[in-house]
């Protein structure tokens, strides 16, 4: 009688016996075999629905209440009663109750049964409904001292409670008063919240209409609350976030009053996750269930999926635990849960669903045993699979070989797009190809696809130097996952196959010309031929005097001697060694693929060649009555004497530079002239001659260079290279008498530039002297017409500088500009007047300018410049142009039909001078 005495008790309740109703006949429709199933794993009837029966229909749950009636499941419903409406992770439909819930009948706590009912309809509305009831029995026992529940909407703990010990003489008594206490106990039960607003007392039949349910059976109390409410709190327990309800359950009578604690507390996530894992931790111990803490003793922990207890975990799971928390590691794909494709924004993954539960068992002063279940749905978030194209092509196949994948087995293959036209995978067996789905051991899948080389929608595109490269485009669409969402991917496989054949040109020559012939088989689909930087075509080979003729089979190209082309390698006062080139230059890139040689020996006793560096060699016969003596034979300058020599032939070599050389430009060429005369030997040696018996004969030499444009923009813009190695020239002999030279080299320019010592222009340099400068210090240039017509001008055009003779020279800083001083980093540019003197005849064929360099500037430097000799003007016409450039003060508009001199063009050089360092330097003789 002592416990029966005292006033406060923590766990003590005098629980009543609930008789349960007798259920009223029902008439019962058979649910279709499989349809329905149901277990019931830790006190909680599962019932899961066969998606299959429901696939197109909607369905209702209905709950049997023991006194009679039914009541339709709804989200209110569920939470405050203990049920759970969910689907598993395959998409089954599943019910959960837990024994304690509102409509299950209880049987002295150990026999539970509830009854449902299913109704499904192929309507919306629920007309016409098949009702399918469906009756669970469970049995459970022993329960802990306390039992939670953490649910997905709600919590439940469930107190036993023991009536207070009395003595066996009053037993009887208390047992005849218990049909009273059962007829009042539940109008008398309160709550206290303690929550985070205060203390909060309220009655049961209140607490139900905040989503509360409290309730006793027979030996136990228990209350369920939802997650959010006014009186839950949020705490954070080790790193997870826990809900709890804090409330004590109190019985008051007149001579007794007892308090329960029916505290809750739940976590709300405690979830990671990584592309190959799931962790889950909930807390060892909870505060709020433990308030002392060093009492607490963890007596057994066990997980399972889908209600089912898993025994060995370790298996396929990571289950750890020490004194703060419990974490079970779910990899990505392990048994028990469900990988599902999907589609976000367009791009194909994947989500992973588990339905965990885990079982806590510990004691501690307070509690005899606690039993702490939570069930725990876990889905991550959408993770990104994007699926691989692998090229398998094998180039010795011709078939293109191309793998598509990995998938699960949710995702189908609808489409593949070829060439524009979608084709399902039966089709595209139709248009020859081959598409089948390959397994994979892990349980993926993928397709695979095999197109022929050489079917029409492949891309066919040569490249390097005997390749195709050929290129398949397809589209993939895709049906993925349960939802049949559509996705598309499209892809591009290439492969390169050397399955070209190069052709093989055959050379060979004759006494005057050289030939090549050349297959044309795949020619001109794939290749081009050139010569040098021209496409050979039908103008290249009339401009230049080929000869061009084709067969069923070859090209061939007959090329004579002396043209355009022509390379020379070996010329000799012996023989000739000449080679000809023809490119295999691709189509769409111009690159070079090959070239094409044909190399010949000539004996030749005539020939002129005009190399592309400026230098001419020259055989020359003179065969004349009488003979002369070859040895004796000149250029323009008598100082330019034949390199070798027999009776009847003379060998020249000299570079367009020297030799008296003179420069013209007409039409698209630039021609050099020179000529080979014979010095007559006249008796006697002084006075009017009078004997001779040597012919008067005079041998012109012209070389012409094509593509006057190209060369003079290359000359006078430096940083622009040239395309290609530069043409050799081809040249003329003829012979002429005196006056007939006479009257044509009045159309080339005689221009001479030297270098003056100082500013007064008096004295000039001699062509035999080293021209040395201190830098810094301006250089003198002097440009001269050698012409006795007074009435004509010279005019500079463009004045450059190079550390080379070549006025190709890519190494290069323009002084003059369109006759303007041109002021750079470099240099700067004076212009000096003319007056008439001693040595000046005619100013106007004078131009003086002098260079001065801004920076140090070591080694030798040539002047080029490119001039213009003007004549008067005529009776002016409506032709008129000018003459000189834009900075010339004698500028002038010439008629352009002006003789004899209207706008000839000449080109000058002048050096080279040796920059060196400021010191006293010499002028030596060399």
């Amino acid at each position: 009688m002592e416990a029966a005495g005292r006033l406060l008790c923590r766990v003590s309740l005098l629980l009543l016996w609930l008789q349960p109703g007798l259920e009223r006949t029902r008439v019962v429709q058979a649910a279709p075999p499989g349809f329905i199933e149901s277990s019931c794993p830790s006190r909680i009837f599962w019932v899961k629905l066969d998606k299959r029966f429901l696939q197109g229909k909607f369905f209702s749950l209905e709950l049997v209440d023991p006194s009679g009636g039914t009541v339709l499941l709804d989200e209110k419903l569920a939470a405050r009663c203990g049920y759970v409406l969910s689907v598993d992770v395959w998409g089954n439909p599943i019910f959960r109750a837990s024994v304690l819930g509102c409509h299950v009948a209880n049987k002295a706590d150990e026999l539970f049964s509830l009854t449902i009912n299913v109704k499904v309809s192929s309507s919306p509305d629920m007309r016409q409904a098949a009702t399918y009831t469906y009756p669970m029995y469970c049995t459970y026992s022993p329960w802990a001292p306390r039992e939670i529940v953490c649910e997905e909407n709600y919590m439940e703990v469930s107190v036993k409670s023991d009536v207070p010990a009395i003595s066996d003489d009053d037993t009887a008594i208390w047992m005849s008063a218990l049909p009273e206490v059962q007829k009042v106990e539940y109008q008398v039960w309160q709550l206290i919240f303690l929550s985070p607003s205060g203390r909060k007392k309220i009655m049961v039949s209140d607490a139900a209409n905040l989503g509360y349910s409290f309730n006793n059976t027979l030996a136990r109390v228990f209350l369920r609350a939802p997650y959010s409410s006014n009186e839950s709190k949020l705490a954070v327990v080790n790193g997870v976030n826990m809900n709890s309800v804090s409330s004590t359950s109190m019985y008051k009578q007149r001579w007794l009053l007892l308090l329960i604690d029916t505290t809750v507390s739940c976590p709300i996530d405690g979830t990671r996750f990584t592309d190959t894992a799931i962790t889950w931790t909930v807390p060892s111990i909870i505060p709020t269930l433990v308030p002392q803490e060093p009492t607490f003793v963890s007596k057994n922990i066990s997980v399972g999926v889908d209600g089912q207890r898993i025994m060995h975990p370790e298996q396929n799971y990571i289950l750890e635990h020490n004194k703060t928390h419990i974490q079970m590691t779910v990899p990505i794909g392990a048994a028990g849960g469900r990988l599902k494709s999907t589609v976000a924004n367009g791009v194909h993954g994947v989500i992973y669903s588990i339905n965990l539960f885990l079982e806590h068992t510990w004691t501690d002063v307070d509690w005899h045993m606690t039993k702490y279940t939570v069930i725990k749905p876990i889905t991550t978030p959408f993770m990104p699979r994007i699926p691989t194209v692998i090229n398998n092509t094998l180039p010795e196949k011709r078939i293109f070989d191309v793998a598509f994948g990995s998938f699960l087995p949710d995702v189908s293959l609808v489409t593949i797009t070829i060439g524009n036209v979608p084709l399902s995978p039966t089709e595209a067996e139709h248009h020859g190809y081959k598409v089948y789905e390959i397994t994979f051991p892990n349980g993926t899948k993928g397709f695979n696809l095999e197109v022929p080389f050489d079917d029409p929608t492949v891309l066919k595109e040569y490249v390097n130097r005997n390749e195709t490269k050929y290129t398949l485009r397809v589209n993939y669409t895709l049906h993925v996952g349960p939802e049949m969402k559509p996705y598309n991917h499209p892809a591009e496989v290439e492969c390169v196959v050397a399955d070209i054949e190069l052709p093989e040109a055959v050379g060979y020559c004759d006494k005057e010309n050289l030939y090549l012939a050349v297959p044309i088989s795949a020619l001109y689909q794939y290749w081009n031929l050139y010569i040098g930087n021209e496409l050979l075509n039908q103008q290249t080979v009339l401009s230049n005097r080929y000869l061009l003729t084709t067969n069923s089979t070859h090209l061939v190209l007959q090329v004579p001697l002396f043209t355009m082309g022509i390379i020379y390698e070996e010329v000799s006062f012996q023989r000739l060694k000449t080679r000809f080139d023809l490119a295999l230059r691709k189509a769409n890139t111009l690159e070079t693929i090959k070239t094409f040689s044909v190399s010949c020996n000539f004996n030749s006793s005539a020939f002129i060649v005009c190399y592309p560096n400026g230098t001419v060699t020259v055989s020359a016969p003179m065969k004349t009555i009488p003979s002369i003596d070859m040895g004796k034979t000149k250029l323009k300058d008598s100082t330019c004497k034949p390199k070798d020599f027999n009776e009847e032939q003379a060998f020249f070599q000299f570079h367009v530079s020297t030799c008296g050389t003179l420069l013209k430009f007409e039409g698209d060429h630039i021609i050099y002239e020179n000529e080979i005369s014979y010095e007559k030997k006249i008796l006697p040696a002084w006075g009017p001659p009078r004997i001779t018996r040597d012919p008067d004969y005079r041998l012109t030499v012209l070389c012409y260079y094509p593509t006057k444009e190209r060369l003079m923009h290359t000359a006078m813009v430096s940083n622009l290279p040239t395309n290609g190695s530069p043409p050799f020239g081809y040249g003329t002999m003829m012979v002429r008498s005196n006056v007939a030279g006479h009257r044509r080299t009045r159309q080339v320019l005689n221009i001479i530039a030297r270098v003056s010592k100082d500013e007064s222009f008096m004295e000039l340099y001699e062509p035999n002297l080293t021209i040395v400068k201190p830098s810094l210090e301006p250089i003198f240039f002097e440009v001269e017409l050698k012409d006795e017509e007074p009435n004509v001008e010279l005019h500079l055009n463009n004045c450059w500088m190079t550390g080379s003779s070549d006025f190709k020279s890519t190494s290069q800083w323009n002084i003059t500009v369109d006759g303007c001083g041109n002021e750079n980093n470099k240099s700067v540019t004076e212009f000096y007047p003319v007056s008439a003197s001693r040595r000046v005849k005619h100013p106007a064929h004078f131009k003086r300018l002098a260079v001065r360099m801004l920076i140090p500037l070591l080694g030798q430097v040539h002047l080029h410049c490119t001039v213009t000799v003007c004549s008067p003007p005529k009776v002016s016409s409506g032709n008129i142009w000018t003459c000189g450039g834009r900075c010339d003060p004698t500028r002038k508009r010439i008629d352009q039909h002006s003789e004899p001199y209207s706008g000839l063009h000449g080109y000058v050089l002048a050096g080279p001078v040796w920059i060196v360092d400021p010191e006293p330097t010499e002028e030596k003789n060399i």
